[in-house]
């Protein structure tokens, strides 16, 4: 018997990109990933799992949406997370250089591939690119990794508000951040 020489394991291929329109394939990763960041406790906001045909809805909703640009990490090709920006209402010209991070999350079994930073990264150079100089979000205070992640690339915390939110009957903290990605609007 000839002993077999030991096999590496494949590196998983990453990539994050921007999602302008969904097939169901997508769709029906996006709802997985999504299942799975609500039962961590990271749902953006859903505490217990919606059915599947609203999350269809919701995620058909953001990729329609002209006040939303949807960007997603794919792990091997499948999408395990997202991160969404809303940008300005077009009657706020006093306000239109920012934008607001939101429903960011990577999927539990997707992580420490490195795509929380990757997509990050690539939101920023697109916010950038279209011209957007600040970005702004706000996370709730028992997402650590989360906060760990916006400090590490630079995110300025700025407030704490003591009543964000609720989870099982206890009242969680909320932090708010910001992040100049464009030195034109310090002068």
């Amino acid at each position: 018997m000839v002993d077999s020489p030991e096999r590496k394991p494949e590196t998983p291929k990453t990539s994050v990109g921007c999602v302008t329109e969904l097939n169901l394939p997508d769709l029906n990763d996006l709802c997985d990933a999504t299942d799975e960041a609500i039962r961590a406790g990271g749902g953006f906001g859903w505490l217990k799992l919606p059915a599947r045909d609203i999350l269809e809805r919701y995620w058909q909703g953001v990729v329609a949406m002209p006040s939303r640009l949807l960007y997603a990490a794919r792990l091997d090709d499948v999408i395990c997370g997202t991160a969404q920006l809303v940008l300005p209402p077009k009657n706020n010209e006093a306000q239109s250089f920012a934008v607001q991070l939101t429903t960011n999350f990577i999927s539990p079994w997707a992580r420490k591939y490195g795509l929380a930073r990757k997509l990050l990264d690539f939101v920023e150079d697109d916010a950038r690119e279209r011209g957007f100089s600040v970005i702004n979000l706000d996370v709730r205070e028992t997402q650590t990794a989360a906060i760990g992640l916006y400090e590490s690339a630079g995110y300025v915390h700025m407030g704490t508000h003591p009543f964000y939110a609720q989870v099982e009957g206890e009242v969680i903290r909320g932090r708010y951040y910001y992040k100049v990605i464009n030195d034109d609007i310090t002068g």
